[in-house]
């Protein structure tokens, strides 16, 4: 298997799942500002399309887990999308936070010098427009930004849709991938290698010396999702883990 000669690694050991975890509603503008005040300086997000090819933040196909909305999220218009509630499900403190469009994030981001991580999340039938769709707005939002700071950091763009990643790929060759594991089935370091992938982002449980050792002797960067517990934490970076994904935002310090 070819090594991959890859630049430094950019972003930082500890990112904060969905915004802030569960002390926030996910995927809110919210959630983000809650994980900066704990200190976090990278935040995982999921993206898809709205049916009028809008970029927004949810992780579910449906509405009705994370907003007063039903149905298919990827079924209706932003129009309708952005005036539903994505808080008060969570608890009252947030009732009324709309769902957050990809280009509100940014540019939070990029005001904060924050970075991002783009799980692309797609309706199930439109896994390669919506890989496209996301990498060319990713693309066009943090080439607005100037200088150097972590800010303008591009984002890295991460799915467990070969598919998506794919058109990622094709529409924005420049911004970098990483494909998503919830079980190292046969030919996975292969296709991240086929994908031109920089990282693999495996279920925390997944990593032990061997798939580890893989990855790293090909090449890539490893993160871990989602850790919650500090044994899970200290056994991650004993292997040598290049970043965590978590939930725990007020249990570890992100510095750490």
């Amino acid at each position: 298997m070819p090594v991959l000669d890859l630049p430094p690694w950019p972003y930082p050991r500890w990112i904060a799942h969905r915004g802030a975890g569960r002390l926030a509603p996910e995927n809110t503008l919210a959630a983000f500002r809650l994980g900066a005040a704990h200190g976090y300086r990278m935040f995982e997000c999921d993206a898809k399309l709205s049916a009028d090819g809008v970029v927004f933040l949810l992780h579910d196909d449906g509405l009705a887990r994370t907003s007063n909305g039903s149905g298919i999220a990827g079924e209706q218009d932003w129009d309708a999308l952005s005036q539903l509630d994505a808080g008060a499900w969570h608890s009252r403190a947030y009732a009324g936070e709309p769902l957050a469009s990809l280009g509100a994030v940014a540019a939070y981001c990029q005001a904060n010098r924050l970075m991002l991580n783009i799980e692309i999340k797609p309706t199930p039938g439109h896994e390669g427009q919506t890989g496209r769709e996301v990498a060319l707005a990713a693309a066009r939002l943090w080439s607005r930004a100037d200088g150097n700071a972590a800010g303008t950091t591009p984002p890295l763009l991460t799915s467990f849709q070969p598919e998506a990643l794919a058109s990622a790929r094709e529409a924005a060759p420049e911004l970098p991938r990483g494909l998503l594991f919830d079980a190292l089935w046969t030919g996975w370091l292969e296709t991240a290698l086929t994908l031109g992938c920089v990282a693999v982002v495996c279920e925390h449980g997944l990593w032990d010396l061997s798939s580890m050792t893989q990855a790293q002797n090909a090449g890539f960067r490893t993160l871990a999702y989602t850790v919650n517990d500090e044994w899970a934490a200290q056994r991650l970076i004993a292997l040598g883990v290049d970043s965590l994904i978590t939930d725990r935002v007020d249990l570890f310090p992100p510095s750490a």
